[in-house]
């Protein structure tokens, strides 16, 4: 499956360069040409990588940053600029960015750049599960939704790992009942309403939006709401 990566720089021709380069070495590229575009984009397609230009018309590379981690996203992000001094480097990356390449730079750099990044988050997201600022983490077993821990009790654990796994894919009672309590279960089918109920109150305990959804006589489903026309 190829990493999908966002390049948000203004830049019309430096944008295009980027773009044929890094689709001829196989990823897929979508471009947007100022702040407010390019962050629309990220929280809506969620890539794999952002390239993120440091002077942006509507919204500033490390404002862009600084916003979408303070909503719980990870998505690595490497900032190109022509800002070269050490306090611009230092304000970047606690801005929330994960690297930092100066322009003008070689695109040998910058495809390494890439791989080490997407490589490093690969190998975290054997044990991370997340969905919007929902985050699971499987070997501390830690729930966080944006900033906030949640507790959760061992099974509550189970059945939102189940769904954190399968996002946006409606699950059967039948089998979450199979896949979380196990084959053998023989108590009250009505257990997963119950649960469910649990992890509504503390998922939303802070007025967040709702994610665990009711499918009418077949099942839940973690996506955003549906919203009318």
């Amino acid at each position: 499956m190829k990493s999908h990566l966002l390049v948000i720089e203004d830049e019309a021709k430096l944008a295009q360069f980027i773009k044929l380069e890094l689709e001829y070495e196989g990823y897929e590229v979508t471009i947007a040409r100022d702040g407010i575009a390019g962050l629309a984009i990220a929280r809506e397609l969620h890539p794999d990588l952002i390239l993120l230009d440091w002077m942006l018309p509507g919204i500033s590379g490390p404002e862009i940053c600084r916003r979408l981690r303070t909503t719980g996203d990870k998505v690595p992000i490497i900032l190109l600029t022509a800002k070269d001094e050490v306090g611009d480097r230092v304000a970047g990356l606690d801005a929330g960015a994960d690297d930092y390449l100066i322009k003008p730079f070689s695109l040998e750099e910058l495809l390494a750049r890439i791989r080490a990044n997407l490589r490093r988050t690969q190998e975290e997201n054997t044990d991370i599960l997340q969905f919007k600022d929902l985050c699971l983490n499987r070997r501390t077993r830690e729930v966080y939704r944006g900033h906030r821990f949640i507790e959760l009790t061992a099974k509550e654990f189970d059945l939102l790992e189940y769904l954190l796994a399968h996002p946006r894919q409606v699950l059967t009672r039948d089998r979450i009942l199979e896949r979380v309590w196990g084959y053998d279960f023989m108590g009250d089918s009505n257990i997963i309403e119950v649960y469910i109920r649990y992890l509504r109150l503390k998922l939303e305990a802070g007025g967040e939006q709702r994610l665990l959804q009711t499918v009418r006589g077949v099942g839940y489903v973690l996506r955003e709401e549906l919203r009318s026309p």
